[in-house]
């Protein structure tokens, strides 16, 4: 498969989030579905802080670690 120009760090990356996010549902399922009972709860204003602080955080960890 020939990727295009950044491609293979969107694959690698893409992995890592979901080898992470297999991990904690393999080892901790009855956590995950606890967070994933409780997130209904929270209401879309706080989920959308939420993921921009997340959104802000990703792109200066990658800012950060290509210099």
């Amino acid at each position: 498969m020939t990727n295009g120009p950044g491609g293979g760090d969107f694959l690698t990356a893409l992995g890592l989030v979901l080898a992470i996010e297999g991990a904690a549902y393999a080892l901790a399922p009855g956590l995950m579905k606890r967070m994933i009972e409780a997130a209904r709860l929270v209401d879309a204003a706080t989920f959308r802080l939420g993921g921009l602080a997340a959104l802000v955080a990703g792109v200066g960890l990658v800012w950060l670690a290509r210099g």
